[in-house]
């Protein structure tokens, strides 16, 4: 192959593996949404439900990490 497919197959897998980065950011906003309408029902379980929306913040948040990861390991490694 020549050197210039193999560098458009680069862009186009990182391009590719960034789409993550949007599944990312809509799971931090339901996330937080959520976390704001459990509030409003029931405001006794304000620490717990805190709790739970950092941890699944976080969680989206290292899937959209992993992505831009990989993103950056087929641009600079390959």
């Amino acid at each position: 192959m020549t050197p210039e497919i193999l560098s458009a197959a680069k862009f186009v897998g990182a391009g590719a593996a960034t789409i993550g980065a949007a599944g990312s950011g809509a799971g931090i906003g339901t996330v937080f949404g959520n976390l704001i309408i459990g509030y409003s029902r029931n405001p006794s379980l304000k620490q717990q439900l805190f709790t739970y929306a950092i941890l699944g913040f976080a969680l989206s948040e290292a899937m959209g990490l992993f992505c831009l990861m990989m993103a950056f390991l087929l641009l600079y490694a390959f």
